[in-house]
């Protein structure tokens, strides 16, 4: 067994008791969560429900927005929208990272192209006007 799983926040790690215990709640207002669907733990092997702190975090905005007159269906829609708009913004910010870095590759590129053309061009204008070659004079 790792520690790691100590750290994961998906980790089921309490049972019904433990979860209801921890947040103030009722067993069956758990079990009520579950049955209509807004919070689905996970199962141990003899079908007992186990919860994460992910669980736990929802059950407790739940709570939150029923008690600020919610109803369970709309905090669980307000919970959705919430998390469907950090999954937006985060992905927006890797799109927007990915979208800076082709800039400035693009640009570093084109400040290459731009100095060897310099370089040529120097070169060119230092054969052609006959300097360094001892012609001129």
């Amino acid at each position: 067994m790792t520690l790691d799983r100590l750290d994961d926040p998906d980790h089921p790690a309490y049972g019904m008791g433990q979860a209801a215990q921890l947040l103030g709640v009722t067993a069956a207002f758990l079990r009520s969560l579950d049955a209509a669907g807004l919070v689905s733990p996970s199962r141990s092997g003899g079908g007992h429900r186990r919860y994460s702190r992910n669980h736990l975090a929802r059950v407790v905005a739940l709570r939150e927005l029923t008690d600020h007159g919610h109803t369970l269906a709309s905090a669980a829609t307000i919970l959705d929208l919430h998390a469907d708009l950090a999954e937006e913004r985060a992905r927006h910010a890797a799109t927007t990272e990915e979208r800076d870095r082709a800039r400035r590759e693009r640009d570093t590129a084109l400040d290459e192209r731009d100095t060897a053309r310099r370089q040529r061009d120097s070169a060119r204008h230092g054969r052609d006007h006959g300097h360094g070659n001892g012609s001129r004079g």
